[in-house]
């Protein structure tokens, strides 16, 4: 039972025959001529490359998670003095903190009536495994396209009170869809999936039986990326993307189905671990509290940023800057010699999450560590991807004109390779 049974890839990930695909080399690329590099023991020497500052980035965070949090929010954070941190989570204060995390991210999301915000400890990865006890009733169906899709697969998998779960695979530059199978009773796939920067739409699944329900994972995509929450029963999430904070926590919205469902189980005599039972988190959200302590300043920032969101204008605002960061980079790979956008299919690009594979003579690793030196971080590749490639993250805190000066300042390096 530890294998998922895969079906797929049904053809996806071929690649567009009008143009060749940068990027399939490897990291290391050949035949680079460099101008002020070289290489000692495996490790590349930039030779001090210093990018004019006129190009740069007034902020260079670029990462796809931790993200860039707000000079705002980190003062915000300094404020709160000794009224928070340091604090029982149990008192007033800290309860009234996650009252307002839960409300803000009520009207952020537009909640349908009787959907609630829920959250615990552990990040998506203990939600996988909370949702795998507390939520599959039999057997699931997951949509697997990288490295945070293929997890839940996984977990689900190893369960031995589950059936096999049925898996849909393709190639990463791709998704694949859900489609309705009996006996199946969860649908679970990612909005975003973030180690690739592929976009899945969030929509429930026609001819599905009528008790299925429909699981999110939204980690890279809430807060970033439009969403109808009512075509899912879960939707779930962790702080350290469009929210701005750290990791260590897990967010759910759940439907009144999610809940029942979560409950029924629990009553039915499974085991389940404290620590990862929906009820008890259910239940200790609703005080405005969580079952075990958590991480205080990770829910000032979380707060901070929800309610900067809600203020600039909510969804709109913050998927209205994402889309206009994203497409000046994709505009910028699409019509770069060296550079283009990993995923094909425009429709299927992130707008919080770009992949842009670099050609063979532009070597990643250089490219990365000449930005570093200059204050540009975090736009490597995922590591499990094994591209020549670019990864950067758009999230609402990350200035549209700061994507612009990246590019230039990417230009400029490749220059002088």
């Amino acid at each position: 039972m530890d294998r998922p049974r895969v079906l797929g890839p049904d053809g996806a990930g071929e690649r567009s025959p009008e143009r060749p695909h940068p990027g399939t080399s490897g990291p290391s690329g050949t035949g680079v001529v460099r101008r002020n590099v070289r290489r000692s023991r495996g490790r590349c020497q930039t030779g001090g490359v210093k990018i004019p500052a006129k190009l740069l980035p007034r902020d260079g965070r670029f990462g796809s998670g931790p993200s860039k949090v707000r000079p705002e929010a980190l003062a915000a954070l300094a404020a709160t003095g000794s009224s928070l941190l340091g604090t029982s989570h149990r008192a007033a204060p800290v309860k009234n903190l996650v009252g307002s995390v839960r409300s803000g991210l009520s009207t952020l999301l537009e909640l349908p009536d009787g959907y609630e915000v829920v959250l615990g400890l552990g990040g998506t990865h203990a939600f996988f495994d909370a949702a795998v006890h507390g939520l599959v009733e039999r057997r699931s169906q997951h949509l697997v396209h990288g490295e945070f899709s293929r997890k839940f697969a996984t977990a689900a998998a190893r369960a031995p009170f589950l059936q096999d779960p049925e898996v849909l695979e393709s190639a990463p530059s791709t998704h694949p869809l859900p489609r309705a199978t009996a006996g199946i009773d969860v649908y679970a796939w990612a909005h975003n999936e973030t180690s690739t920067g592929v976009m899945v739409p969030v929509e429930r699944v026609p001819d599905a039986d009528p008790d299925a329900l429909v699981l999110v994972d939204a980690t890279s995509a809430a807060g970033g990326l439009s969403v109808d929450v009512s075509q899912t029963d879960v939707y779930y999430f962790a702080p350290q993307k469009s929210f701005a904070s750290d990791g260590g926590l897990w967010l759910a919205v759940m439907s009144p189905a999610a809940v029942e469902r979560a409950q029924r189980i629990a009553a039915s005599g499974r085991y389940v671990p404290s620590f990862l039972d929906l009820p008890t988190a259910i239940e200790n959200s609703r005080k405005d509290q969580t079952y075990n302590t958590p991480a205080v300043a990770t829910l000032v920032l979380l707060d901070e940023q929800v309610r900067w969101l809600n203020e600039q204008g909510g969804m709109d605002f913050a998927a209205g800057r994402t889309r206009d960061s994203s497409a000046r980079l994709y505009s910028w790979a699409e019509a770069s010699s060296f550079a283009s956008p990993f995923v094909t299919a425009s429709s299927e690009r992130s707008f919080v999450v770009g992949t842009i594979d670099l050609d063979a003579s532009v070597p990643q690793q250089t490219l990365t560590e000449i930005l570093r030196e200059n204050g540009i971080v975090d736009v490597d590749s995922y590591r499990g991807l094994g591209r020549n490639q670019l990864r950067i993250g758009m999230f609402p805190s990350v200035e549209p004109d700061d994507v612009s000066a990246l590019t230039a300042c990417i230009d400029w390096v490749v220059e002088r390779l």
